[in-house]
């Protein structure tokens, strides 16, 4: 059989830690590293269908890592959102 390869590449604010979230749910098949800013996956398998799913959950899974890391650096220095208090250490 071929094999059937994706390869999605994405620039992000903190690319290491964007990959380092998406690692656990990588399947087998899929690899996703970190260089620079950018995050490259890569998905193989013998099934297409295998790849589109791989792909779907791929691109859900990479919104919510990239939000999650991003959403820090963009607040930074602002003052936190109401009903949110700032636990002191």
């Amino acid at each position: 059989m071929k094999q059937v390869r994706g390869l999605i590449a994405t620039t992000h604010v903190d690319a290491p830690g964007v990959a380092a979230s998406l690692a656990p749910d990588n399947l087998t098949g899929m690899t996703t590293t970190a260089d620079g800013n950018l995050v490259t996956t890569v998905i193989e398998s013998t099934q297409l269908r295998s790849v589109i799913a791989s792909v779907d959950d791929y691109l859900m899974n990479l919104a919510i890592a990239d939000e999650a890391i991003t959403l820090p650096h963009e607040n930074q220095g602002k003052s936190q959102p109401k009903g949110i208090k700032k636990v002191q250490s």
